[in-house]
């Protein structure tokens, strides 16, 4: 039942291009409309996408929607599926209203004719967004490597690119990291029968052999130094299992893990005492801006033969790190004891800029992607200078809903977040922004655009995860890579 509404700008309802369906005898709404992707109130940045969108309603005939700013200039999409902006008059459109909002007009053909809506607005920020995002996306799967690989996504259009498929190999791609959105410098972790440590550094990439016998195994989780020379690496022994009945369909847990330091220039992992004790797990590792503090979280070892997941809950902790000498401090301070809340937190996420520090928390574990009650949280790092004792004053108001929010990464200006969700179906996992003000408030986000995101979303059984920034593409060399992985040449890593 759709209500009669308000009076709606007829000027904003009858500019239309000469191939549009044009909007008569429309019945006035009461209601703002119900469109998928959510972008009634989002802010943008100036750069992005077109924002095409469809009706949440799938008996819409067509859809129609103008988009009109302060000085009257509009913009007018249409379309049977989805709207269609045009990019070139989009980009025009959203560069010359930074710092101000737009007005959107929408109206739906049904059965019964048109039906107008109530106006939404979007904010266009004056702070801009990198190049891109690139991340892995993989099939649903847990047994055997279905198709996955590592993607490039230009956020000011709806291109990607593969930088590398696991159809070029046997095994599983995962774990790229770079150093502060530059992606100049990569660590890329292959696992599998061809596994190793793909490293470019300076423009040089060779395949790595991680594995020591001082060491747990072979190094995964990165985190890049700012200054470039050294990248810690967590080492896990992880295992898997199913929940028989638990609304978390899979649990991926680590029987073992460890921190480990790498020096370039060397050639050298470090082993540190601190972050390598017997009967302690310590796990996703993250530098600060300034590069002088090591997060990262912890919790106690499991039993061999233990499935009492429930009761593994890791604690957020840092301990201090000099440069100049490649060596930690002699003592751990625990920043958050989620254990004596009965929670977990996990991949602990520095800004750029020093300000603040992101973290998922959740009831259990260190590897919450299934986990529906996940949630982000963010503290200014001034407030770490104690623990933390009422983590719940820290939990972002905007970006969590009810379903998994869970890996995140910042922009390189510190001003935007990516961070993937479950929120619209809790199946597949998919990539949305938000944008951190200077009070660090965060907006409400929005899902990646995509040309048609309906017949995008709806065709694409397969999820996204660990999203990072990158301020320029790539240039990732595909085919010097699967040769160095199928060649099983490694460069052996040294230890100390």
């Amino acid at each position: 039942m759709r209500a009669l509404s308000i009076y709606i700008p007829l000027v904003a309802l009858l500019v239309f291009s000469a191939c549009s369906e044009a909007v008569r005898d429309a019945k006035q709404e009461t209601s703002v409309p119900a469109i998928f992707p959510d972008y009634s109130g989002v802010t943008i940045p100036v750069g992005i996408a077109p924002l095409n969108f469809c009706m949440a309603d799938r008996s819409a005939i067509m859809v129609d929607a103008v988009i009109t700013d302060g000085q009257g200039k509009q913009l007018h999409g249409q379309g049977e599926e989805s709207t269609y902006f045009d990019i070139e008059e989009w980009h025009e459109l959203i560069a010359n209203n930074a710092g101000d909002s737009l007005q959107v007009y929408v109206s739906a053909k049904y059965d019964d004719g048109w039906h107008s809506y109530k106006p939404f607005s979007i904010y266009v920020s004056k702070d801009a967004m990198d190049y891109g995002v690139v991340y892995r996306k993989l099939e649903p799967g847990y047994e055997v490597y279905s198709k996955m690989g590592i993607y490039e996504r230009d956020l000011a259009t709806f291109e990607e690119t593969a930088l590398i498929e696991n159809t070029q190999f046997s095994g599983c791609v995962n774990c790229h990291s770079f150093n502060k959105c530059d992606p100049k410098n990569l660590s890329l972790h292959i696992r599998g029968s061809h596994g190793a440590t793909l490293l470019r550094l300076d423009g040089k990439m060779d395949a790595y052999n991680t594995a020591t016998s001082k060491t747990l195994g072979t190094c995964v989780y990165p985190y890049w130094h700012p200054d470039g020379r050294y990248i810690m690496y967590s080492t896990n022994a992880t295992q898997q299992v199913y929940h028989v009945r638990d609304a978390n369909r899979i649990e991926v847990y680590d029987k073992d893990s460890d921190l480990l330091l790498y020096d370039t220039e060397k050639n050298e992992l470090v082993i540190t005492p601190l972050l390598s004790r017997e009967g302690v797990m310590e796990t996703f590792p993250a530098f600060s801006a300034d590069g002088r503090t090591l997060y990262y979280v912890q919790a106690t070892s499991i039993p061999a033969d233990s499935r009492d997941l429930q009761n593994l809950h890791y604690n957020l902790c840092c301990i201090s790190f000099d440069s100049e000498t490649g060596t930690f401090g002699d003592k751990v301070d625990t920043l958050l004891m989620a254990e004596s809340l009965n929670r977990t937190v996990t991949m602990p996420r520095p800004s750029y800029d020093g300000r603040f520090l992101m973290f998922t928390m959740a009831d259990y574990g260190q590897f919450p992607i299934w986990h529906h009650e996940a949630d982000l949280y963010m503290v200014p790092v001034g407030d770490l200078q104690q623990p933390i004792s009422d983590v719940e004053k820290y939990r972002m108001r905007a970006v969590n809903t009810d379903d998994t929010e869970s890996f995140h990464n910042w922009s390189s200006n510190s001003r935007w977040i990516v961070f993937s969700s479950r929120r619209d179906d809790s199946l597949f996992t998919r990539l949305y922004f938000s944008h951190i003000d200077e009070e660090g408030n965060d907006t409400k986000p929005f899902l990646m655009p995509q040309e048609n995101p309906r017949r995008f979303y709806d065709e694409l059984f397969m999820s996204y995860n660990v999203p990072d920034f990158v301020t320029s593409p790539v240039g990732f060399d595909d085919k010097k890579a699967e040769k160095l992985i199928n060649d099983d040449k490694r460069v052996q890593m040294g230890v100390r």
